[in-house]
């Protein structure tokens, strides 16, 4: 609740009345100091009156692409008695607020207000909750109350199309890839039986143990099995601003997303992993997607952890680090895990050739400008 001016001016010159009147008795100045006071109290049970409001709040879609449309259809309803004839609401829509018109909605009565979302930007844009200010008549007090949970908008970085994927040493008749080290069939993980499983691959201990068919889960490792590796560091990006946005960790996540999807366009495993513990992994690339737009840039230091955990849980055989230009100082450390991952790329964005370390054994360093570039450079290399 707050006072406007005009309702702080009243609260100050209603006492002075009430006193200047009662000590020289001029029963004038006591009935206007009475009623100011009157009118203070009114405006406080008036705006303290919770209205009933429904608020109904749809997106469609909720989760777009950079630059594609996405839009919010809000639905508000009168269940009291009264008109809102004094209500003033706002909808937040990620930094801004969008008006929402309630001064005229008549008991029982609905309004509605669609409103695009801004997409211009990657990351995850938090919509509502809808803010109603109710004001008393004479204009002396507002009292704000929200309305509404929050809906949220996942904006992906963009995708640029990469028409290489790294696919292991040989490929075999059936066009699978089978000569990478450590190639097999091997046992990955335990999961609920679904129609068309077969009886076979039913473990039975699991099964009598936590009473449902549980079957085994094989994965083939002779398959090329991507990590990608995006750094998270604000160290890493000297151009981030203080709210921490930066233009080519931008690219370093529209990188990410383009592998990501080409991996899945070529049906081949990946893995993706912010340097400062973000995980995704899988077959929904929403997953991956969600993770790149939830990404933010984090002071914290955590690569040498993420580093030693990808060396002692290999967990494929092509791994791929994007950084900037504070990140190539970590190039030598990230180079160390050439025996456990057979083919390292690195894509240093804001970085020219000369900047870049060429003497790191085993590891293919790119220096892109941007997402765009980083797409080009890649499909320029000869073999993978």
């Amino acid at each position: 609740m707050r006072l406007t001016s005009r309702g702080a001016g009243l609260s100050v010159a209603a006492p002075v009345l009430l006193a200047v009147g009662f000590v020289f008795q001029y029963a004038q100045l006591t009935v206007v100091g009475t009623a100011a006071v009157a009118a203070v109290l009114f405006g406080f049970a008036y705006v303290w009156w919770r209205p009933r409001l429904t608020v109904t709040r749809a997106v469609d879609p909720d989760r777009v692409m950079r630059g594609e449309s996405s839009t919010v259809t809000l639905t508000v309803g009168n269940s009291s008695r009264l008109r809102g004839a004094t209500l003033i609401a706002h909808d937040r829509c990620g930094p801004a607020t969008v008006p929402v018109p309630l001064l005229r909605l008549k008991a029982g009565g609905t309004t509605t207000a669609t409103y695009p979302v801004p997409t211009d930007r990657r990351g995850v844009v938090e919509v509502g909750p809808l803010r109603v200010v109710r004001r008393d008549p004479l204009g002396l007090l507002t009292l704000a109350r929200g309305y509404g949970g929050v809906s949220k908008v996942w904006v992906y970085p963009t995708v640029h199309h990469l028409t290489a994927v790294p696919t292991g040493i040989m490929r075999s008749l059936d066009g699978r890839v089978d000569k990478v080290p450590h190639g097999s069939i091997t046992f990955d993980t335990l999961r609920e039986y679904v129609v068309g499983d077969e009886l076979r691959h039913v473990h039975w201990r699991t099964t009598a143990r936590v009473g449902e068919l549980m079957v085994r889960e094989h994965l083939d490792t002779s398959l090329p099995r991507l990590v990608v590796l995006l750094d998270d560091r604000l160290s890493a990006y000297p151009d981030a601003d203080r709210a921490h946005l930066s233009a080519l960790f931008e690219s370093a996540c529209e990188a990410a997303a383009s592998i990501v999807m080409a991996a899945f366009r070529e049906e081949l495993p990946v893995a993706l992993r912010l340097a400062g513990g973000g995980f995704a992994a899988g077959k929904d690339t929403r997953a991956y997607l969600d993770l790149l737009a939830e990404a933010t840039l984090r002071k914290t230091d955590e690569l040498p952890a993420t580093v030693a955990q990808l060396r002692t849980r290999r967990a494929g055989d092509t791994l791929v680090y994007l950084t900037g230009p504070g990140g190539v100082a970590d190039l030598g450390r990230v180079g160390t895990l050439r025996a456990a991952y057979p083919s390292l790329v690195a894509g240093a964005f804001g970085t020219e050739d000369g900047e870049v370390p060429t003497a790191l054994e085993g590891l293919r360093v790119l220096s892109p400008a941007d997402g765009a570039d980083f797409a080009a450079a890649w499909d320029g290399v000869g073999a993978w």
